[in-house]
C-alpha cells in the first residue's frame, strides 16, 4: 500500500494526529488533513512542501518546539517525545558513536545556537556522524536569524 492510500484510508482525526508527530506546526497539519485525499505519494510530499513553504516565522517556531535537539541524550529524548522517540533515536544514530569531546562540543554549540536565534538547531541527521553535525551547527551559526 502507498503512502497516499495509507492516508487516504485515516480519519481526519487519525490523520491530524499523523501529520502533528510528523511536523509541530499546527497550521501545517490542518492543512495538510484538508488537502485530503492524496492522489499520490508524489502528491503528499508536494502539498508537504508547498505548505510548509506558505507558513509564517509562528508556524516554523511551533514545529521547531516539537522537534528533538541535536544530541540529547535518548532518555531525554524518550520522555519529551514518547511517540517519536524511535525515528528521533534512529535520526541520532550517529551521536552513538560520538567521543565525549564531540558530544560537549555539540552540547555547547546547540546551548549558542539557542541563544543567539532563539531555536534549536535542526538538521536532517540521517546517515551523518556526530562530527558532522559539529561542523554543520558551526557554519550555522555564522548566519543571520533570517
Amino acid at each position: 500500500m502507498s503512502l497516499a492510500e495509507s492516508l487516504n484510508t485515516q480519519t481526519t482525526d487519525e490523520l491530524l494526529r499523523k501529520f502533528l508527530r510528523c511536523c509541530g506546526s499546527t497550521r501545517w497539519a490542518n492543512q495538510m488533513v484538508a488537502a485530503a485525499p492524496f492522489s499520490s505519494s508524489d502528491d503528499v510530499h508536494q502539498q508537504a512542501v508547498i505548505i510548509w513553504n506558505r507558513l509564517n516565522m509562528e508556524d516554523y517556531l511551533e514545529a521547531f518546539k516539537a522537534h528533538p535537539q541535536i544530541g540529547a541524550s535518548i532518555e531525554e529524548l524518550r520522555k519529551k517525545f514518547q511517540q517519536t522517540s524511535r525515528w528521533s533515536s534512529n535520526e541520532q544514530s550517529g551521536m552513538q558513536h560520538a567521543s565525549e569531546e564531540t558530544i560537549q562540543a555539540l552540547k555547547a554549540a546547540n546551548a549558542e545556537y539557542l541563544e543567539r536565534f532563539g531555536y534549536i538547531f535542526i538538521v536532517c541527521a540521517t546517515g551523518k556522524s556526530a562530527e558532522e553535525m559539529l561542523e554543520i551547527i558551526h557554519k550555522r551559526l555564522t548566519n543571520d536569524p533570517e
